[in-house]
């Protein structure tokens, strides 16, 4: 059986491979060809000197050169749709239709699209001149970059195609992609055409590079490499804070998307005016791709009483009578497995589902299960640890000052949502409630749920940490998502014809201006 090459240096070649590695089918279990290689270090080391090279070649590229490349990649990515859905359904069970064909994939080359406006306006390097003290700055690339690419959105968010990936190559980075073991397939064919459309654009040939998979000592070590510049992983806790220790040991910048339990409160007026109407939205958000979004909503926040009862019984309800969906992988629907047992064993209990399915190798049931506010006040980091599949956890309080504890003991999250009535009755309880949310979560939601992340420049798909390593980033939304990959570089009385085109005086610019010893900013020419 064929071997895939890895892409290094502009060619694709064999890999120095300690072993291979085949995709299985989440629906079978069945092995899916062809093979792939796990490479060695020297894979590593080859890429990395290739980039390093690319970078320097890269600074002398117009931004208009780098756009192009981004528009033209896009077009290739629509002209192959087919085939690179086809093989991201069969690596991922994800359907054809609507959420790859109609929704991931134009939301994929819809982010190359807005990075390539980004790159040819310009506008994210943010230059600042100062006239007087004949002072400028503005932001540049930083260095090669290492994509981690993670196994639930192999096209929006794939190491050779997602968000990290466009953000880095529209700054005037090259890309090291690290495809995933579970779609390394669909990555290749990805990285196929991104090759073709580098080289239509002139692009140093480094710019693009791919390596399937590593061990994860070379894999730490590629992180501590003085030739990488930064590093942007999406994937699970516990390998996300592997790389992040090695990165700060070496002080590489490293930007994670970690997991989050994405708190819901719904507050007693809207469970009152609309409680079976959220239950089913909360059901359909949990079990949308089978829970397997970083923006699920895995924990739900009520008040006691009659309302909250009927509430739950919708809830448990609605995801009895929806069909188990299929995981990744049945390593994935192990890892759902022992979650859950860890939040029994924590106090909560199983309402529904529990257990995985009959004869299918990576499904789960649909699973809802309780805790009481006391309880989740006496586990805090083990009752909202992730479940990272079809499963939330409802924590019900005695009050609303019991639901603010309840937020205050909770770790940083991506996203935070609150449901209130809509004829005012909880402007009280949503007042308390707020403060502590908004600092505990990267985005706050009002009467919806958090599952869709819009790629919108006034979009922050991040958090505090553990949601993230840097809660001042986005890794969704251009051009805020670029600026994880600049550095901010500073000419100080520089000559003219040595200061980079953005920051001469002949180029419209903002620039700062000392008036009666007050800094004023205006636009000059």
């Amino acid at each position: 059986m064929t071997t895939q090459q890895v892409l290094i240096a502009g060619d694709w070649r064999h890999a120095d491979a300690s072993r291979t590695f085949q995709a299985q089918s989440p629906l079978t279990g069945e092995a899916l060809a062809p093979k792939f290689p796990t490479s060695k270090w020297s894979d590593c080391h080859e890429a990395l000197e290739a980039a390093a090279g690319a970078f320097e070649a890269l600074r002398s590229v117009t931004p208009d050169a780098i756009a192009t490349f981004l528009e033209g990649y896009a077009d290739r990515i629509e002209r192959r749709s087919d085939e690179i859905c086809a093989a991201a359904h069969a690596e991922t069970a994800l359907p054809l239709a609507p959420r790859l064909s109609a929704g991931e994939l134009p939301r994929t080359t819809g982010q190359l699209r807005q990075a390539a406006a980004a790159a040819r306006s310009g506008d994210w390097s943010r230059p600042v001149i100062d006239t007087a003290a004949n002072i400028r700055t503005q932001f540049a690339g930083i260095g090669p970059v290492a994509v981690f690419g993670p196994n639930n959105f192999p096209l929006a968010f794939g190491s050779v195609s997602g968000g990290d990936f466009a953000a880095a190559i529209a700054a005037g980075n090259p890309v090291i992609a690290k495809a995933h073991p579970l779609h390394p397939e669909t990555t290749r064919l990805l990285a196929e055409e991104a090759h073709q459309a580098a080289t239509e654009a002139g692009l140093p040939p480094a710019t693009v590079q791919l390596l399937y998979d590593l061990d994860h000592a070379d894999g730490e070590r590629l992180v501590q490499d003085a030739r990488l510049a930064a590093v942007a992983f999406t994937g699970s806790k516990r390998g996300g804070l592997a790389l992040k220790e090695a990165a700060d040991a070496a002080g590489t910048p490293i930007y994670l998307e970690l997991g989050s339990v994405n708190p819901v409160a719904v507050l007693p007026g809207a469970l009152r005016e609309r409680g079976d109407e959220i239950a089913a939205e909360l059901a359909g958000s949990c079990l949308m791709g089978t829970g397997q979004f970083c923006t699920n909503p895995g924990l739900v926040l009520v008040e006691s009483g009659a309302d909250a009862d009927a509430f739950m019984t919708s809830l448990t309800s609605a995801f009895g009578a929806a069909p188990n969906g299929t995981l990744f992988s049945s390593s994935g629907r192990d890892g759902l497995a022992s979650a859950i047992d860890d939040l029994r064993s924590a106090g909560a209990e199983v309402l529904t589902g529990g257990g995985a399915v009959d004869g299918a190798p990576a499904s789960y049931q649909n699973t809802v299960l309780r805790a009481d506010g006391a309880t989740f006040l006496g586990s805090p980091q083990a009752l909202q640890a992730e479940a990272f599949g079809n499963a939330t956890l409802v924590v019900v309080t005695e009050s609303t000052a019991q639901s603010v504890d309840v937020i205050r003991a909770l770790e940083g999250n991506l996203t935070g949502c609150v449901y209130s009535a809509k004829d005012g009755s909880d402007e009280a309880a949503y007042s308390s409630i707020e403060p502590p949310l908004r600092q505990r979560v990267g985005r706050l939601l009002n009467d919806q749920m958090p599952t869709g992340v819009a790629v919108s420049p006034a979009m922050n798909h991040g958090g505090p940490y553990p949601a993230t390593a840097h809660p001042g980033f986005t890794a969704v939304g251009l051009p805020g998502s670029m600026a994880r990959f600049a550095m901010l570089q500073c000419y100080d009385q520089v000559r003219p014809q040595r200061l980079p085109e953005g920051l001469r005086d002949e180029n419209p610019r903002e620039t700062w201006r000392q008036v009666d010893g007050r800094w004023t900013q205006e636009s000059i020419n």
